[in-house]
């Protein structure tokens, strides 16, 4: 059988490995897993949600609201803009794909970070387009303009704050580079982590509704999967110009989020209070991980986000990355990305202890 000729050269996306995997081929107890490779919550959801969830769990032998108004009506009162400006998603990397495949055809062009979020890249080879990369992993706006002012653009991918680094662009910076781009080029800002940015760094924030006004040509994407930790329910969301919303929805299937996924996200969403309490401990642990790279003379990534990314030195990430998955701890490595770094998601205070006390002893373990 013969398949589509992009397919030959397209990569499989790897998710973090479930607890499930790692019971089954190395014995653990799931009760002695510790899993921090998907940068989950690891305080799990609000209450309210899950209360909502269970009461609303009897209706879910019949079609979700395919108009999602009241999410959709929760997230224009939350930015300011109107219920005609958002678009939801199974995730918000659905609407990534919506955005690629409304803009990119064959030998179109697709400009991002060199290391960045891998499903800008696959989505976009699945057209047949062209890759354009920076140089730098992290985000350098300079090399940006200087690649799209040879090159051109149909879609630019600016993470903020990057995943799988960790590193975030001041948003004064992120505003002067779409003064830029011509308005036929499409902008996606994928916030899947800014409220942890915004918690850190209110440098970092963008203006959802002073982005999507003055910027015609840009999309700003959000998750409920992260600080929210609604991850199973698969819910994000996608907000822009109106022009930019109609035609993203002809490539929308129908029901394309569930019942239940509207309802946590609506619930989670009007629960900032547990949202704030998640994210102040998610930075109270990442310190720990910052003193704990310093003290061994890792160098880190500054995070701004729930997990951190550390160079293992002249250890090899990805044995130690697998002799961690042995014991039952569950990390990131980032060979695959051409980093000798494993990306941590910052767990609780007990999680974080152990993983220190196993890379304890093997930091020390001679090649």
């Amino acid at each position: 059988m013969t398949f589509n000729k992009v397919l030959d050269n397209l990569s499989i996306y790897e998710a973090g490995k479930p607890i499930e995997l790692v019971v089954r081929e190395y014995g653990v107890n799931p009760k002695d897993i510790v899993k921090l490779a998907s940068n989950e919550n690891p305080y799990g959801t609000s209450p309210k949600v899950v209360k909502a969830l269970k009461e609303k769990s009897s209706s879910s032998f019949v079609y979700p609201d395919d108009s999602m108004y009241e999410l959709k009506e929760a997230l224009a009162k939350r930015f300011k803009v109107n219920d005609s400006n958002v678009i939801i998603g199974a995730g918000s990397d659905q609407i990534i794909e919506f955005c690629i495949h409304a803009k990119c055809y064959k030998n179109s062009k697709v400009l991002m970070a060199k290391t960045t979020f891998a499903m800008y890249e696959i989505y976009a080879k699945q057209t047949g387009a062209q890759i354009l990369k920076t140089p730098s992993d992290t985000h350098n706006l300079d090399e940006f303009r200087k690649i799209y002012k040879k090159e051109g653009a149909d879609i630019i991918f600016l993470c903020l704050p990057n995943n799988p680094m960790g590193e975030c662009l001041d948003a004064k910076d992120v505003y002067k580079f779409l003064d830029e781009v011509d308005k036929n080029t499409l902008v996606v800002l994928d916030g899947a982590y800014q409220e942890y940015a915004i918690y850190k760094d209110g440098k970092k924030k963008i203006d959802v509704k002073k982005v999507t006004k003055k910027y015609p040509n840009v999309i700003y994407l959000g998750t409920f999967s992260k600080a929210y930790a609604l991850g199973g329910l698969r819910v994000g969301y996608g907000i822009a110009d109106v022009k930019i919303i109609k035609n993203l929805y002809k490539l929308r299937p129908p029901f394309n989020v569930t019942t239940l996924s509207l309802e946590g996200g609506k619930v989670a969403l009007d629960d900032e209070k547990f949202v704030q309490k998640c994210i102040k401990k998610n930075f109270e642990e990442m310190e720990r991980y910052e003193k704990y790279s310093k003290r061994n003379g890792l160098t880190y990534i500054p995070s701004y986000t729930n997990f951190i990314t550390i160079y293992t030195g002249n250890k090899i990430s990805k044995e130690i990355a697998q002799k961690l998955l042995e014991q039952g701890i569950i990390v990131r490595d980032m060979t695959g990305y051409g980093q000798n770094a494993i990306r941590i998601t910052i767990g609780t205070e007990s999680q974080n202890t152990k993983v220190f006390k196993a890379l304890d002893k093997l930091l020390m373990e001679k090649k």
